[in-house]
């Protein structure tokens, strides 16, 4: 079975059944491993991608949904860790597993392609689906409040 459909601008034609979930398909097909699985039940948001623009938990989305659609993964922000989210993350040393950082980043892009200037009650509404294990909220919180600002000034 194949599927084709975009990710990070460039066409790709999977093999894989149409239940396949979208994770394991970036993951291990595409070899792309920015996407992390976490829960495998769309709880934690360490999957999270866009596809058509939208943050969508890649464990619990099907392959055969994807069909012609636009993915993009963590890898689509930037090669080089210049994007203003990037750059706030380092900054605020966000991280500290690390693991949940791809998708807290995606629902963060998600936020700031809509919202240049998101309120704390905005951030805490678009993150609520992203769990942090390690507790850096008020860094991710401060990092996206940055990357706003980054974002408006450029």
């Amino acid at each position: 079975m194949s599927t084709a459909f975009q990710v990070n601008g460039r066409a790709v034609r999977a093999q894989a059944e149409p239940d396949t979930p979208l994770l394991w398909v970036i993951r291990d097909e595409l070899g792309m491993t920015g996407t992390k699985f976490g829960c495998g039940a769309a709880l934690c948001g360490a999957c999270t991608v866009h596809i058509d623009g939208k943050p969508a938990r890649s464990c619990q989305t099907l392959l055969s949904s994807v069909a012609g659609a636009k993915v993009s993964t963590v890898e689509s922000l930037s090669k080089d860790n210049s994007h203003p989210l990037q750059v706030a993350w380092i900054k605020h040393d966000v991280p500290q597993c690390g693991y949940c950082q791809s998708g807290q980043l995606m629902s963060a892009a998600a936020l700031l392609s809509s919202n240049k200037n998101p309120s704390d009650a905005d951030i805490d509404t678009a993150m609520s689906g992203n769990i942090c294990r390690c507790g850096t909220y008020p860094r991710i919180k401060a990092a996206i409040k940055d990357a706003a600002s980054m974002m408006r000034s450029a």
